[in-house]
């Protein structure tokens, strides 16, 4: 069994590779360490030394958690004030040529909605209808 004491630590990447309670290095297939669902930057060898580590870990891991939840949330795309599709949820495109709007229910449908609407109806040979409302198209 080898721990991390024995290591020479070079990187972060190599830190995670051994349990942050009692030091146990990660070895291969039979020794997996399980990572803190919560800041993902600390692993464990068992739900024991995990209970062990808590009050160590419990301040970095909140401050770990909210700038990896601060993070997700400013990738996320602009909203625009179009609203989301009614069909796919996803936000409307800022640029109104790539949604359309349905004349017979005035709903409007994104570009992807749309063509893959247009697609199914033409590989079943379907009516043309609404994609929203499913009346005919005029």
């Amino acid at each position: 069994m080898m721990t991390c004491s024995k290591i020479v630590v070079e990187s972060e990447s190599e830190h995670m590779m051994c349990c942050a309670s009692c030091g146990i290095a990660e070895d291969g297939d039979n020794k997996k360490l399980k990572t803190c669902t919560a800041c993902k930057s600390v692993r464990y060898c068992s739900v024991t030394c995990q209970k062990e580590h808590r009050s160590q870990h419990k301040r970095a891991c909140k401050k770990k958690a909210a700038e990896l939840r601060d993070a997700l949330l400013f990738k996320q795309p602009e909203s625009s004030n179009y609203g989301d599709c009614p069909i796919c949820l996803l936000p409307q495109p800022i640029d109104p040529e790539k949604s359309s709007m349905m004349s017979c229910c005035s709903k409007v449908i994104c570009e992807g909605c749309d063509y893959a609407n247009q697609m199914r109806q033409q590989e079943a040979k379907l009516e043309q209808t609404c994609l929203f409302c499913r009346h005919p198209s005029p």
